[in-house]
C-alpha cells in the first residue's frame, strides 16, 4: 500500500512539474483597514464644539499566507490586530479565508471573500470569541508579483458581555498580495 501511494504521489508531482498549465501559486498578503463611526457626543445646533458627526473608530492590521488555485479561488490563513478605541477593545483574530475572483480583466480582478475564525482578547474585560467577515474588493496587478488590493469588509466579532454579544463594523482598506 505504501509503495502504491508513493508511486501515485511521485507521478502527480512529476506531471505537475512538466505540465504547461500551472495549477496554482502560493502568496503572502497584508492589509490595513479603518472603520468610521458616529460621534455619540454630536448634537445638531449652532454650537459645533462637540466635533464632527463621523469619526474614525477602529483600525485593523492583517497579514497572512495562502494558495491560489487557477487564478480563480484562493484559500489563506490570516492573523492580525484589531483596535476599537471607542470601546477600548483590542483583539487578535486568526481566521481562514476563501476568496473567489468574480471577474478578471487584464491584470485586475474583482473578488468576494468570506472569513471565519477565532478571536483572542488580551484584556480581562471581555472573553475570547468568534470572528466572521465578508468582503468585496479589487486586486490591481502591479509589477511582476506585487498586487495592490482595495477592499470593503463587514466584520462581526462575537464578544460575550458586549452589546448583543457581538461587535459589528464595516471597514475600508488597502493592502497588497505578493506571489
Amino acid at each position: 500500500m505504501k509503495k502504491t501511494l508513493s508511486t501515485v504521489i511521485f507521478i502527480f508531482i512529476f506531471q505537475n512539474a512538466i505540465s504547461q498549465e500551472k495549477l496554482g501559486r502560493p502568496f503572502f498578503t497584508g492589509d490595513i483597514n479603518f472603520t468610521l463611526g458616529i460621534n455619540e457626543d454630536y448634537q445638531i445646533g449652532p454650537d459645533d464644539d462637540n466635533g464632527p458627526l463621523i469619526v474614525p473608530s477602529a483600525l485593523f492590521f492583517r497579514f497572512g499566507f495562502g494558495y491560489e488555485f487557477k487564478q480563480r479561488i484562493a484559500i489563506a490563513f490570516n492573523s492580525g490586530y484589531d483596535l476599537h478605541w471607542n470601546y477600548d477593545i483590542k483583539a487578535f483574530p486568526t481566521y481562514g479565508s476563501l476568496k473567489y475572483n468574480i471577474t478578471e480583466k487584464d491584470d485586475s480582478t474583482h473578488f468576494a471573500e468570506v472569513r471565519y475564525g477565532k478571536m483572542w482578547t488580551p484584556s480581562s474585560n471581555y472573553p475570547d470569541g468568534n470572528y466572521y467577515g465578508i468582503g468585496l474588493g479589487i486586486q490591481s496587478g502591479g509589477e511582476d508579483r506585487l498586487n495592490t488590493i482595495f477592499r470593503i469588509d463587514f466584520h462581526r466579532k462575537g464578544i460575550v458581555g458586549f452589546k448583543n454579544n457581538k461587535l459589528d463594523s464595516v471597514s475600508i482598506g488597502i493592502g497588497f498580495s505578493f506571489f
